[in-house]
């Protein structure tokens, strides 16, 4: 089974766009299969498109938490520590406020004018985790969707 085939009912469905409270709202809605891996497809997406400062600094930071727990679920906890470590960079609670991550990350960015973000840093190790650990992110999102799939079969 192909994950995307569980992705696809709640594309548009959970909105990363209207703010903290829509979207916790609109992921708890949806099936516990579907939001992980909707949650999971969106971060590695964002992640390896612009690397950890584009995945905070645009409206897909505001599933990082759920990011976080998608992984462990996939099997990936490499992948899941690395996001683990990118989000203590913001202060507790996670801000999942968009203006606020940009706040932080341009403190950072001021605070450090001859170095790399502390983003940066993280995100080849991503990328290989994200290529390499339980045979890479699409094996085990398709594999978790299988094992969903089976489950429900027997129930």
């Amino acid at each position: 089974m192909d994950y995307w085939t569980l992705v696809k009912p709640v594309w548009d469905s959970i909105s990363i766009y209207d703010g903290a409270d829509k979207f916790v709202s609109d992921y708890e809605a949806a099936p516990e299969v579907s939001r992980v891996l909707f949650a999971a497809h969106w971060c590695q997406s964002e992640i390896c498109n612009g690397g950890f400062h584009q995945f905070y600094s645009n409206s897909t930071g505001v599933l990082a938490p759920e990011a976080h727990d998608a992984f462990l679920k996939l099997g990936m906890p490499k992948v899941a520590e690395l996001i683990a470590q990118s989000m203590s960079w913001f202060d507790a609670p996670f801000p999942r406020d968009r203006i606020s991550r940009e706040n932080v990350l341009d403190a950072h960015a001021e605070g450090q004018p001859n170095s790399p973000n502390p983003f940066d840093a993280l995100d080849d190790p991503f990328f290989n985790a994200l290529e390499s650990e339980s045979g890479g992110f699409e094996a085990a999102a398709n594999a978790f969707a299988q094992v969903w799939q089976a489950e429900a079969l027997r129930r």
